[in-house]
């Protein structure tokens, strides 16, 4: 599926900016949230073509994020990528079981973002 539409969402304002800018740069139409709550309305409405999507937020963490939009019909195909400053082996094993298809852990580089686009097309 080809990419066009990203989701990233983060209640950091400079990682949000960070990784919107390179996705922008890269020629991508990028939406943002700042919570888990937003960022399951903002895939319903908008259909995304992918989320990159923090863990550790307000109101609704990045895990039951991933879980309600893995368990909703109009958005269970949307591919999430977490990224996010927690790297122990539990938590990438937690992040697939919830439906995550890939996990960057901060601080991430235009590499990392932009090889996840492409390996997920």
């Amino acid at each position: 599926m080809p990419v066009s539409k990203v989701l990233v969402v983060d209640d950091s304002a400079a990682d949000l900016v960070h990784i919107r800018q390179i996705l922008e740069d890269a020629g991508y139409l990028t939406l943002t949230a700042t919570s888990g709550r937003e960022a399951v309305a903002t895939a319903q409405s908008q259909r995304p073509d992918l989320i990159f999507l923090d863990i550790i937020m307000q109101e609704m963490d990045g895990f039951e994020a991933c879980r309600r939009l893995a368990k909703d019909d109009a958005t269970k195909d949307i591919p999430v990528v977490f990224v996010t400053s927690k790297n122990q082996k539990a938590d990438k094993v937690w992040a697939q079981m919830q439906g995550a298809r890939a996990f960057i852990t901060k601080p991430c580089s235009q590499e990392d973002i932009l090889g996840q686009v492409t390996a997920l097309q």
